[in-house]
C-alpha cells in the first residue's frame, strides 16, 4: 500500500509551490519508512494520512462542509486511512459513516495535498490530506454522524467561510475551479 499512496501523491500536479512544497514533504515522509496511518487516537503516530471528501453539486456551485465538534471549523468530510487502506477505499467508507451515502466520484484521484498542524479541543498533531471530490445534490439532505458533527451546510462557492474552515481551502477552491473546466473542456 505504501507503493500505491507514494504512486497517488506523486500524481497530484502542484497548484502552487505550497502544494508543491507539501507533495515533496509528502513523498520524503513515505520513503522514509515512517508509519503513514494513525494507529492510536489523537495522534499516534504523527504526521499520519487523512482522506479528505469534498463533496460539490456543480449545477448549483454548492460545497457541502460539515462543523466538526473537535476542530471547530466547518471542513470537508473525511477521515483517517486505516492501516493497508486504500485512501479512496476510506473515503467511500467514511461517506456512508459519516453522511449516509454511497460515494459518487468526480475525480477517481486526489486533485490536491496538504500537510497541516491540526488544533481544536485535540491535541494538536499533523495531518497530511488527500483531498478527493465527490459529486452530490444540494437539495438533498444527509443523515450525518452528529457524534462528529454538529451540522452540515451547502455554501455557495462564493460564501465559503474561509476564517473558519481549513486553512487550504481558498487554495483547494482555485484548483478545484480549474479541474472542473478543464475536465469541461476536454
Amino acid at each position: 500500500m505504501r507503493t500505491e499512496i507514494l504512486r497517488l501523491i506523486q500524481e497530484v500536479v502542484p497548484h502552487d509551490s505550497l502544494e508543491q512544497a507539501h507533495q515533496e514533504f509528502a513523498i520524503q515522509w513515505i520513503n522514509s519508512g515512517a508509519g503513514l496511518f494513525r494507529l492510536e487516537k489523537p495522534s499516534t503516530p504523527s504526521p499520519h494520512l487523512v482522506s479528505y471528501f469534498v463533496v460539490i453539486d456543480t449545477s448549483a456551485s454548492k460545497i457541502l462542509l460539515v462543523e466538526h465538534r473537535t476542530a471547530c471549523l466547518w471542513l470537508p468530510p473525511g477521515g483517517h486511512v486505516e492501516a493497508e487502506e486504500h485512501p479512496r477505499a476510506t473515503v467511500e467508507r467514511e461517506c456512508v459513516e459519516e453522511l449516509g451515502v454511497e460515494a459518487s466520484f468526480l475525480f477517481q484521484e486526489p486533485i490536491f495535498i496538504t500537510v497541516t498542524e491540526t488544533g481544536g479541543f485535540t491535541p494538536g498533531h499533523v495531518d497530511i490530506s488527500l483531498w478527493f471530490v465527490l459529486t452530490g445534490d444540494s437539495s438533498k439532505t444527509f443523515d450525518f454522524d452528529r457524534q462528529e458533527f454538529l451540522s452540515v451546510h451547502w455554501f455557495d462557492f462564493s460564501e465559503i467561510p474561509y476564517a473558519d474552515t481549513d486553512p487550504h481551502m481558498r487554495r483547494f477552491m482555485d484548483k478545484l475551479h480549474i479541474a472542473i473546466a478543464d475536465r469541461v473542456a476536454a
